[in-house]
């Protein structure tokens, strides 16, 4: 393999590089399972993200008590990794603006990513965005802190294009069960379940615009749940078809089983790896110049999908040789 421009420096300008995230986020909302969350994430290592819940997770009338428990764990020695979120409540919520002033007053700069749930529409996302920055200012932490988002409303929806190019938001979700249920009863609850999801018309459209509209934006979508914990098959068809057909590049696991079958499902072949090894070789040797493999024409638009292919490899904890590391990354996986 020649030494030459490293792939990322030559395939892509600033703006059309999305994030470099883990395919996995899981969420826990019980103080017990964060702690157990965090031990697996130091045995796994940082391929898979945990979020911690102050929205759903926290008990009624103890918001700003449980916030606090969620900073103390984001500031404490099991965040190995610097790869812990949090998820606050909704920006029309009494507890927004407490939950900011703990979670980035007191661990802005530790945090990975500050969750905002349910935007009704572009104006709510700006005024969360507003919200943010004005802790950090007042604060002094989380200066670079970069914030999901959950579009699971109707209003977030038809504004997911303009929520996608706002400063700041590094990822969308797809919020199934709210998404549902706002419907009123118009959509079967068969749509919540592994395989309904990817059936019925109305979700499969909201599916896709959250993700073309992150991929416009370089932003990074994020699939929903699969409730059914239990059914590891289920789980990795979900995640399989999320990854394959829809064009998701996370997804959200609620239960420390999900988290491998994810990775597994997101992560590529051995196949996929090798022939994108061989491709981008040739095209570094070539100095990005057209070449051909295996009789099919490539250049530098195919050379990007083939190259994303290593990054996903990466990202899901695939091992690359140590020549194709330096070669392709500059140096060896750390």
């Amino acid at each position: 393999m020649t030494e030459s421009v490293l792939p990322r420096d030559v395939l892509f300008d600033d703006g059309d590089v999305a994030p470099d995230l883990p395919v996995c986020d899981h969420y826990c909302g019980v103080e017990a399972r964060m702690h157990k969350s965090l031990a697996l994430q130091a045995e796994l290592g940082p391929v898979f993200d945990v979020t911690l819940d102050c929205e759903d997770g926290a008990p009624v009338g103890a918001e700003r008590e449980h916030a606090q428990m969620v900073a103390d764990i984001v500031l404490s020695n099991a965040n190995n990794f610097g790869r812990v979120g949090a998820r606050a409540h909704p920006v029309e919520h009494p507890a927004f603006e407490a939950d900011l002033e703990t979670l980035i007053g007191r661990a802005g700069d530790r945090l990975a990513y500050l969750m905002i749930p349910k935007p009704r529409h572009l104006a709510d996302a700006q005024r969360a965005i507003a919200a943010v920055e004005q802790v950090i200012a007042r604060s002094g932490r989380g200066a670079r802190l970069p914030l999901h988002m959950l579009i699971e409303t109707h209003g977030g929806l038809r504004d997911v294009m303009a929520i996608a190019a706002l400063p700041r938001i590094e990822s969308l979700s797809f919020g199934l069960m709210d998404f549902v249920s706002a419907h009123r009863g118009a959509i079967p609850q068969t749509a919540m379940g592994a395989k309904g999801q990817f059936e019925h018309p109305l979700v499969v459209r909201a599916k896709l615009e959250i993700s073309a509209a992150c991929h416009a934006a370089a932003k990074v979508p994020s699939h929903c749940v699969v409730t059914e914990f239990k059914d590891q098959k289920a789980l990795g068809a979900a995640a399989t078809r999320a990854a394959r057909e829809f064009g998701y590049t996370r997804m959200w696991s609620i239960h420390p089983a999900q988290i491998e079958p994810i990775i597994e499902a997101f992560a590529p072949s051995v196949a996929e790896i090798d022939e994108a090894i061989e491709i981008i070789a040739a095209a570094q040797a070539a100095l990005w110049a057209p070449i051909r493999h295996r009789d099919t024409l490539h250049d530098r638009a195919s050379y990007r999908y083939f190259w994303q292919v290593l990054e996903r490899a990466r990202r899901t904890g695939q091992p690359l040789p140590a020549q194709a590391e330096q070669a392709f990354f500059g140096s060896a996986r750390n």
